[in-house]
């Protein structure tokens, strides 16, 4: 695949937010576990599960619509749910979520889907599922047709998400895609089961498994993933098949060409969701008009970031435009992050079981002693953010011509060292919001100062985090540098 230019995919991402999707399927409610094991249970061989903390977020389909909200865009979404707690739960979600549009129709006697994950030490223990696939009831499968064709033509694209659990009837499918088509719409289908259900769509999204299952082929290679989706654009009219290859990648194939993307490497914490995440970066990118090799870089971009956090989790536009920065400059910079992707990245940590510690500065012209204070924080800690002060606020504080390089510069210097695991620049005369915001286990700063002179100390120590006070190596300072470079 020929590379796209950073500004060109950069450009991209931001054009995204102008997207309106439309996305019809099995919404669910993902429930997360979190806690410790200590022992085995005396009743059976299993671990006993301390419970520390527990988190609910919408899954399925209601995935697929929280990646396309995350990055800027708008949805119409539409799914059908039951009429008992979960369901409720699941509407409230819903409600929290700007520039969704939702109808949500809800039948008595269905119960709502609920998937609920147990997990410790950052390990999936258990899952227990509360489903069903029953089909619709025949009013209610006409009203989700009739409100599906109404917002067709208002939406740029439209998502099937199809987890087989019975909202996505074969006639409401089938109507859809051909009004789609009429309209000149894309549709991009996340497929389950049989394939001759999404007839005429325009990309259907299947992982290594489905293609092999819905061709009757062996998957071992380029070849034969070519050869097996080649047979299903054959069979069943469908414009191009994009297939998820987990570690090797995706493909993306058509009648006359072929294209494969390589995965990018990173580390895989969680693949939970990640095949909403490419079918949602996909569609919105499809939806404005972005050509359809770039919409799956994006897509393959985005899959990469979201296996790195934890659970169903979201991408962000600042997430994607930092992962298109990395390809086109040093591994590093993916450790600079905006203050939203570093409050997601703290949260991983947390869940994880690991401590986070905080310092913040100027770092104006690094020198020893940063390092020395940098490395005392990083031995404090598992996982060190460092706050930067940007060019605005390091003036304000230094004084005119400091600072001397730029933040850009000096978040690129900070984020080579080993001991920085996360550089956010802020542009306050202090660092009080950001640490409020990343409530960090221990605040790291210079023995020069006295633990009450430390800003955001309380703050910490309060919420249950310690106060480490850095011993100074004597003889550096930026301040007195600058002074001899002028003597000179």
């Amino acid at each position: 695949m020929v590379k796209t230019d950073f500004n060109t995919l950069a450009g991209y991402v931001k054009k995204m937010a102008d997207a309106h999707v439309l996305c019809i399927g099995d919404l669910m409610l993902d429930r997360f576990v979190y806690g410790t094991v200590e022992r085995v249970s005396p009743e059976a061989p299993i671990p006993v599960v301390r419970v520390e903390q527990e988190e609910t977020m919408l899954g399925g389909a209601g995935n697929v619509l929280r990646n396309i909200i995350a990055l800027g865009a708008r949805c119409t979404f539409i799914s059908v749910i039951g009429r008992d707690d979960g369901g409720t739960k699941l509407t409230d979600l819903v409600a929290k979520l700007e520039n969704v549009e939702a109808y949500l129709l809800r039948e008595a006697n269905r119960p709502s889907t609920i998937k609920t994950r147990f997990l410790a030490g950052g390990q999936q223990l258990l899952r227990a599922d509360r489903e069903t696939s029953a089909l619709l009831s025949h009013s209610t499968e006409e009203d989700l047709r009739r409100s599906a064709l109404e917002a067709i033509a208002t939406c740029d694209a439209v998502v099937l998400s199809d987890y087989g659990k019975g909202v996505l009837t074969e006639n409401c499918i089938r109507d859809i895609i051909v009004r789609a088509r009429v309209d000149g719409k894309p549709v991009i289908v996340d497929p389950k089961g049989d394939f001759s259900r999404y007839r005429g769509a325009t990309v259907v999204t299947p992982n290594s498994r489905e293609l092999s299952e819905a061709s009757g082929m062996a998957i071992n290679g380029e070849e034969e993933v070519v050869c097996a989706a080649r047979k299903l654009i054959s069979d069943f009219d469908i414009e191009a098949v994009l297939v998820t290859r987990s570690q090797d990648g995706m493909s993306l194939v058509d009648a006359s060409e072929a294209e494969h993307v390589e995965v990018k490497s990173q580390e895989v914490f969680d693949v939970s969701g990640a095949g909403d995440t490419v079918v949602a970066a996909f569609a919105a990118a499809l939806a404005v008009g972005i050509p359809r090799l770039d919409s799956v870089l994006l897509a393959n971009l985005a899959a990469g970031i979201v296996v790195g956090k934890v659970g169903t989790a979201a991408v962000y536009g600042d997430d994607l435009v930092n992962a298109v920065r990395n390809q086109n400059h040093h591994e590093v910079d993916s450790k600079i992050m905006t203050e939203t992707v570093a409050l997601e990245k703290v949260q991983e940590w947390r869940r994880r079981g690991e401590r986070v510690g905080f310092a913040n500065g100027c770092f104006d012209l690094l020198h020893p002693g940063h390092i020395s204070l940098l490395r005392q924080a990083r031995a404090s800690c598992d996982h060190l953010v460092v706050g930067l002060n940007s060019d605005s606020s390091a003036t304000r504080l230094k004084g005119e011509g400091r600072p001397v390089q730029n933040e850009n510069a000096r978040s690129r210097v900070l984020s080579s060292l080993s001991a920085v695991d996360l550089v956010v620049v802020f542009s306050d005369d202090t660092p009080i919001n950001l640490i409020q915001l990343l409530m960090p286990d221990v605040l790291v700063k210079g023995s020069d100062y006295e633990e009450n002179e430390v800003v955001g100390a309380d703050i910490v120590k309060n919420n249950g985090g310690a106060v480490l006070l850095a011993t100074i190596e004597q003889g550096y300072s930026t301040t007195d540098t600058i002074a001899r470079i002028a003597m000179h």
